[in-house]
């Protein structure tokens, strides 16, 4: 074949993934009717609009841009900075601030550019441990913040489940951060964000708020804002904010900003997401309509009444309930580990995810609790009453292993699921697809 005569192979710009790759189209198509015929509960997830996923799967997915709009290293950027731009100003309408940076490809990498920005290798970081309900990216051990900072660690209270303020004063006072660290991926209760500035203030440390598992709620008012206490915010555009997968830098200082934008680019990011950016662009939009106040309320109304019939139940929630779209089991009093109430949950039609508890001591492969969260259900269109089934139905399982382990609680499994079903078909997601 000669250079003249090369072209892309037949259908390459016309054919759909079903009609060339089988394999990866059936993977996806299975992906399909499980999220179609579960009941997702985990907290980190949440479902798309169609408008979304028309955004992840656009043409602008072939542009490659480095830099900002207006200061790009790359030309043909007309309409890749009209997305952009779009997305920032919208996320700064949305959480009412002054500057926005739309490009970190997660919540993790946000956090490690305000590192970036803030911090030098070993400087101290004071921050909740994870099995407190902190996050990986908090300065976990495994984790590369961890790795390369000084991180001191407060907990809560093993009486209360709530965050120790005296703790986290003393640890301040005593170990002089340069970053304190609030927010975490299971921890159920409000942050009081104003302490947390002023023992920042008092011990001269930048304060970060790591928002990403209620920013949902704080853009339909459903929770309270850390955008005026925190020096910095990082959010996801998942979880309850509904949208594709990625981070949010919210600041209000433009020095600071200055330096996020540097952090993500060049610091840690090459070339944006564009598709992605688009698809941040539309869930962000969608949370600016007043319906997203509606949908905002719902989930914490929804997980509140998750939480109580789990409580009535019998099974015990860290904290006593819950002021965000997550909630945390602790399942020591059952007898049960958090491995095998997810696998057997799982199999009853109920996706969660185990997750260590305060004070456990299972390893984190075990783990001797679970999460569950209230935001894709919601999304579905179940209300109170059907989490309160829902909450039935995990109770029927938890209740079912305590008496006659993973082995034996097969016929448990299968009437929930026929029931988890059953909910599902009257709350259908993408029919068209």
């Amino acid at each position: 074949m000669t250079q003249q005569e090369y072209g892309p192979h037949d259908g390459y710009f016309s054919k759909h993934l079903g009609e060339t790759d089988f394999e990866v189209a059936a993977a996806i198509e299975g992906e399909l009717k499980r999220q179609q015929q579960g009941i997702e509960l985990i907290a980190s997830e949440n479902i798309v609009s169609q408008a979304s996923l028309d955004a992840l799967g656009a043409a602008i997915v072939n542009k490659t841009v480095e830099g900002y709009p207006g200061k790009r290293y790359y030309g043909g950027v007309e309409f890749a900075d009209k997305v952009e731009t779009l997305a920032i100003e919208r996320a700064k309408k949305l959480f009412g601030c002054a500057f926005a940076n739309v490009q970190p490809h997660s919540g993790s990498q946000a956090n490690q550019a305000v590192y970036l920005a803030l911090l030098n290798p070993g400087d101290t970081v004071l921050s909740m441990a994870l099995a407190s309900g902190g996050h990986l990216s908090h300065g976990a051990k495994p984790n590369l913040t961890g790795k390369w900072m000084n991180v001191i660690q407060y907990g809560v209270s093993p009486d209360t489940g709530l965050i120790d303020i005296e703790q986290v004063r003393e640890l301040a006072r005593t170990h002089k951060p340069k970053l304190i660290i609030c927010g975490g991926s299971a921890y159920p209760r409000t942050i009081d964000f104003r302490v947390f500035r002023e023992i920042a203030d008092e011990t001269g440390a930048w304060l970060l708020a790591d928002m990403a598992h209620f920013a949902g709620l704080v853009a339909g008012g459903a929770h309270p804002s850390p955008l005026a206490h925190a020096h910095v915010t990082t959010a996801t555009t998942y979880k309850n904010l509904r949208g594709v997968r990625g981070g949010l830098i919210l600041c209000n200082d433009e020095d600071l900003a200055k330096k996020f934008n540097s952090a993500v680019f060049p610091g840690i990011q090459g070339s944006s997401i564009l598709n992605a950016i688009a698809a941040k662009a539309v869930c962000l939009g969608e949370a600016l309509r007043p319906e997203f106040s509606d949908y905002a309320a719902y989930v914490l109304a929804n997980a509140r009444a998750l939480a109580a019939t789990l409580m009535a139940r019998g099974v015990s929630i860290v904290s006593g309930g819950t002021d965000t779209p997550l909630m945390l089991a602790d399942l020591r009093d059952l007898g049960i580990t958090g491995v095998d109430a997810s696998e057997s949950l799982e199999r009853a039609g109920l996706t969660c995810n185990k997750n260590a508890v305060p004070g456990d001591t299972q390893p984190p492969t075990v783990t001797s609790g679970l999460r569950f969260g209230a935001s894709a259900g919601t999304t579905r269109g179940f209300r109170k009453d059907e989490f309160r089934q829902i909450g039935n139905l995990i109770a029927d399982v938890l209740m079912g292993l305590k008496s006659d382990g993973p082995e034996g609680n097969g016929s448990v499994e299968t009437s929930t699921r026929d029931q988890a079903f059953a909910l599902c078909a009257r709350y259908p997601i993408y029919p068209n697809l």
